[in-house]
């Protein structure tokens, strides 16, 4: 039983910890948001080396450039945690994030986390982080890779009348 009960408490604690990401990124409380990580962490939004750090102070300084958005609001949903030893855990999150521009006009992305976390005298923290997008609207221009998906398979035809 006291497994289990460390089981779910562990769970919980890192749903917490991804959250609080997404709270502490909205707010730019960019030194709360770094501490959720180790301290040598490596976090790949993308591809481009603006999108990327190594270490917390390096996470800070790249979502600095969050600041040329007026507002943002992430919301976390569909999260599922893979605990792989007493220590190492592993995280799938999706996030659809809206921003908003200076000048009113917003930006929106779906997209996804893939976490590797570990616990540290601190707590769980995220040691490894990727993004990737399952999609955006006309105004969203960061590019993230795209989330993988299985094609159709060989000769599949969409549904007469429904998109049409």
């Amino acid at each position: 039983m006291a497994e289990v009960m460390r089981e779910l408490l562990d769970r919980r604690q890192i749903e917490d910890l991804l959250v609080d990401y997404c709270r502490h990124l909205d707010r730019m409380e960019l030194d709360a948001l770094a501490a959720l990580f180790t301290t040598d962490c490596r976090v790949t939004y993308g591809a481009e080396p603006r999108l990327a750090a190594v270490g917390r102070e390096a996470l800070a300084r790249s979502l600095a450039r969050m600041w040329r958005w007026r507002r943002t609001a992430h919301h976390l949903a569909n999260v599922r945690v893979w605990l792989d030893s007493a220590d190492t855990a592993r995280a799938e999150s999706y996030v659809h994030a809206w921003h908003e521009r200076p000048d009113g006009r917003t930006a929106t992305v779906y997209g996804r986390y893939l976490d590797s976390l570990r616990r540290t005298p601190e707590g769980w923290r995220i040691a490894e982080r990727r993004m990737d997008m399952n999609g955006a609207d006309a105004n969203f221009h960061v590019p993230i890779p795209q989330a993988p998906r299985q094609p159709p398979p060989p000769g599949w035809q969409p549904p007469e009348g429904l998109d049409g």
